[in-house]
């Protein structure tokens, strides 16, 4: 700052202060001259095209400033400038004032008449002269220059203070949320399952549960000419029979042959392929929504949570599934019923367990009735097994089988299972049979006819035996194409003990056995001579191919019965006889003529040439009374529907199926969604290793991360262990998010049969599965390592940098989960997934910033940095920290300050990207969410 002294300019401004500012520039040689009058600016004029000289002597310094032009402006109404009272030089300045200008310093040690400051202009230097009689403008100036804080002699750089207690205390407190997170999860594992269950008392549930059990309706299912295709391939073939109210309808077969297929075809299962045949409930046909109202189904494989209790499994089942008007008092007492009936409720309180945990739970057969439970407590009118007693033992599945037939025969229930090979105690049970092998009916009937049709038809099984076994391994003999006697050698054919006429069918098959078996002991002697010529193994297999032979093939007499034949058995032999002699007709047509005269009508023809016996069994069948009098018995059904109805088809109807149907309104979606919050928080709370895992790598990383990052300093190193620090607290965040792979994988199978059978909407198990995995392990993870590291590593001590710092973890372990849920629901491979898992978040950790600058990158690839959600978090933390940091570097012994921003933009980060980071991850957690529900509704769909 300069003070004017022209005597004249004083006197005429009087109290006024004319002062005077002159700058310069060197990088650009301009600088600026400002005239102020009572600290208000008059007029300012540039100056460029400058440079200076300095003039040294013992004891004076002289400095000189020349400009070859300058231009000069007034502030119009201050003073000199139009303010009134004075005078208006404004057109002078604009038109007169051209250049060159100086202004020159004289300094003497001890002060001299010289010392002082001037500023010529020739244009303005005569209007001085001419006014005020001065040669130019006079001043005494004070100079100084623009320093480093450094530079100050004396001054000492703050120390970082770091607040000890209140990082022992966010450690402590952080550590003691944990410590309560364990008592509260271990009483609520222990309250929730011992001893809480009580029976309800109110005789409201009664009524309500009597009302539920009224609204059950017996309901006959018929089914015609049932056939299934897939990939073009005919799978299942011309399949007819019926399953009535009161009775245990088995279907059985050898391994392959379509029975698994065939129930879910007949429970309206999604199937692959397509399906013809007519269904009837009751003689009329139901549409596939009423009809699975109306029917409960247990799978072979049991998909239930192991860390629920007997009870809770069931109970969970009755909530989403019995009427929304219905108390849960009553459907409580609902589940008590079904309990008692299935005889498992001695057992209500007990985990259901699995083999993989700590502890095995109930066995497998209590599994199979709890599964039994879950569908019985809806009151199906038809329940459909598979396998339900498959992996058991021979008394839980006696149990098993004991418990369905209870239910069909005391509550007029039908029931449908597919059983392999059961034991005879089982088989005893059985009402109704339907044997199929390679897709097509071999039998479809009452069982209890099943062996004496077999018997006539020439297939007796022989008295010890598991008709069942029998059966079964009948039709895998019976596939085999015959040829001249099966390929077995004649010699070995020649039964040497021929059975009296009298003798029955079966007893006849067992003697023929045995016969075979003494004459081979009878030919010891001989068979030891030929001892060189056959091995043993030949004989061993060419004996049992002729116990085979004996046991399943077709015998070609027909005995009369030991004992004398009522009348009625007279009238059955004579149809026998009659459907033997149709058999006969039917070959000779096909033109295959028997080898042998058929004379007798107690003999059957042989199988054609290249044809196997199961293609017998399969045209026997056919034109047998039994799949006549089944055939007559569905006509009868749907007329009798079609007279009480007054309807002249057989058209899908709806008004009178509500007898059969059951169309009450189930709970809705808000209500779906807090019962399975509930589950999904019990599974979490009684299995919390992951949670507490969590949780306890959050502090310990945190600390050990806090101690090796303890104090950051404001230079260089700091600035590089901050990029260090958020890169490694990122990758730690993004890589524990794998765990999200296993949301939904655990459960998938779980989930696929409960939307199946109708438990609940899609998005409330989808919501209540996210919800239980983002809050617990998504959100308090982050939150308690930011706590904790944030203060020990002395980051900007600022309230809306370190809410900001938070914002940014939270919403990057988001969209990390939310990805990785994604990939969990896509890939239904675990090793899939978690490969796939892995390497997405490598391409984002490369374009995080760190890795790769950006200005590096090539711009056809740029787009792929905008994919990288380790590029959006990285970048709003560094940009949060640095941006307003002075950074210093001590170099050659001076301390260089240099800003935090002009950092960021050599390493190729935008320094006003922090909000737009932060709402690019909010998008890319909020996109995955859709998506992965989106690939979970259309994905996670049964497809038997």
């Amino acid at each position: 700052m300069c003070e004017v002294t022209n005597r004249k300019i004083l006197d005429q401004l009087k109290e006024r202060k004319p002062q005077v500012t002159f700058t310069c520039e060197a990088e650009d040689s301009t600088c600026n001259f400002q005239f102020w009058v009572d600290q208000k600016e008059s007029f300012y004029c540039g100056l460029d095209t400058c440079d200076w000289d300095l003039e040294t002597t013992h004891n004076q310094n002289r400095t000189n400033y020349r400009c070859e032009n300058i231009r000069c402006k007034c502030i119009p109404g201050r003073m000199l400038c139009g303010e009134e009272g004075s005078i208006d030089i404004g057109d002078f300045l604009k038109e007169s004032i051209q250049g060159p200008a100086s202004f020159s310093t004289v300094t003497t040690e001890g002060g001299s008449a010289e010392d002082g400051s001037k500023f010529q202009e020739p244009a303005m230097n005569d209007l001085i002269k001419s006014v005020f009689g001065d040669e130019s403008i006079t001043l005494k100036c004070d100079s100084g220059e623009c320093l480093y804080k450094t530079d100050v002699p004396g001054y000492t750089r703050p120390v970082k203070q770091i607040n000890t207690p209140l990082i022992a205390g966010v450690i402590a407190g952080c550590a003691l949320f944990v410590v309560a997170v364990i008592l509260s999860v271990w009483y609520l594992s222990r309250r929730s399952y011992r001893g809480r269950i009580q029976l309800p008392l109110s005789d409201e549930s009664d009524d309500e549960a009597a009302k539920l059990l009224a609204d059950h309706k017996p309901a006959a299912l018929y089914w015609d000419n049932v056939a299934y295709y897939l990939n073009g391939k005919e799978i299942l073939s011309g399949i007819q029979g019926a399953a009535h109210p009161g009775q245990i309808t088995a279907i059985m077969g050898a391994s392959g042959a379509g029975k698994t297929t065939f129930l879910d075809i007949l429970a309206r299962k999604n199937k692959r392929g397509a399906v013809r045949g007519d269904f009837y409930v009751n003689g009329e046909k139901l549409n596939d929504y009423d009809f699975r109202g109306m029917i409960g189904f247990v799978d072979q494989e049991n998909t239930m949570l192991p860390t629920l209790t007997v009870h809770e499994t069931i109970l969970t089942s009755a909530l989403l599934r019995l009427p929304r008007d219905m108390s849960r008092a009553a459907k409580e007492q609902r589940v008590f019923e079904v309990e008692k009936q299935l005889g498992i409720f001695h057992i209500k309180d007990q985990l259901i367990g699995s083999e993989e945990g700590k502890g095995r739970g109930i066995s497998g057969g209590e599994k199979r009735r709890v599964g039994i439970a879950c569908e019985l407590v809806t009151s199906p009118s038809i329940l459909f097994l598979d396998e339900p007693t498959s992996g058991l033992d021979a008394f839980n599945a006696f149990n098993v089988v004991e418990c369905l037939v209870t239910l069909a025969k005391t509550y007029n229930r039908t029931v449908i299972v597919t059983i392999h090979q059961p034991r005879s105690n089982i088989v005893a049970l059985f009402d109704r049979l339907v044997l199929l092998a390679q897709g097509k009916t071999v039998y479809s009937g009452p069982f209890s006819t099943c062996q004496q049709y077999f018997d006539l038809s020439g297939y007796a099984c022989p008295p010890g035996f598991n008709i069942a076994d029998y059966l079964v391994d009948l039709t895998m003999h019976a596939s085999v194409t015959r040829s001249h006697n099966n390929g077995i050698e004649p010699s070995l054919l020649d039964v040497r003990t021929e059975p009296p006429r009298t003798a029955s069918s079966s007893l006849r098959a067992v003697k023929s056995v045995a016969s075979a078996s003494n004459a081979s002991m009878e030919d010891n002697s001989a068979s030891t001579l030929d001892a060189n010529r056959q091995p043993k193994s030949k004989q061993r297999v060419s004996l049992k191919q002729r116990q085979d032979k004996q046991l399943y093939s077709r015998k070609r007499d027909l005995e009369a019965p030991p004992t004398p034949r009522t009348d009625d058995e007279d009238v059955h032999m004579d149809d026998v006889a009659e459907n033997t002699q149709q058999w006969l007709r039917l070959s000779r047509q096909a033109g295959h003529v028997p080898p042998q005269i058929l004379d007798d009508p107690d003999q059957l023809p042989p199988a054609a040439p290249g044809q196997t016996d199961l293609d017998v069994l399969f045209a026997n069948y056919s034109a047998s009374d039994v799949a006549r009098s089944v055939h007559d018995e569905i006509v009868t059904a749907v007329q009798t529907a079609r007279a009480a109805n007054g309807s002249a088809n057989s058209e899908v109807l709806s008004d009178s199926t509500a007898g059969v149907s059951r169309n009450y309104s189930r709970i809705g979606l808000g209500r779906q969604f807090l019962i399975l919050s509930q589950r999904t928080w019990r599974n979490i709370y009684r299995n919390p290793m992951l949670m507490l895992t969590h949780y306890a790598i959050s502090i310990l990383l945190a600390v050990l991360c806090g101690y090796l990052f303890y104090g950051l300093t404001d230079d260089i190193k700091g600035f590089q262990n901050r990029l260090g620090l958020f890169f490694f607290i990122l990758a730690l965040f993004g890589f524990s998010t794998l765990t999200s792979l296993t949301v939904f994988s655990a459960e998938r199978l779980l989930f696929v049969r409960e939307r199946a059978n109708g438990y609940y909407h899609p998005i409330t198990y989808f919501a209540s599965k996210v919800v239980f995995d983002i809050v617990p392990l998504r959100i308090l993870p982050p939150i308690i390592m930011g706590m904790i590291v944030y203060p020990m590593t002395g980051l900007i001590p600022a309230w809306p940098e370190f809410l900001r710092f938070l914002l940014v973890l939270v919403l990057f372990n988001l969209a990390a989960a939310n990805i990785c849920l994604f990939i969990g629901i896509v890939c239904r491979d675990g090793g899939v997934a978690n490969l796939i898992g892995s390497l997405v978040m490598l391409f984002s950790l490369l374009f995080a910033g760190l890795l790769l600058n950006h200005d590096a990158i090539p711009k056809s690839a740029l787009w792929l940095q905008t994919l990288s959600i380790f590029h959006y978090g990285f970048e709003a933390l560094i940009v949060n920290e640095v941006t307003f940091l002075t950074l210093i570097d001590h170099k050659y012994g001076l301390d260089i300050e240099v800003p935090g921003a002009s950092i960021l933009s050599a390493f190729g980060f935008d320094t006003l990207a922090l909000w737009k980071d932060v709402i690019g991850l909010a998008i890319i957690a909020g996109a995955f969410i859709v998506i992965a529900y989106g690939a979970m509704h259309v994905l996670l769909v049964e497809k038997r």
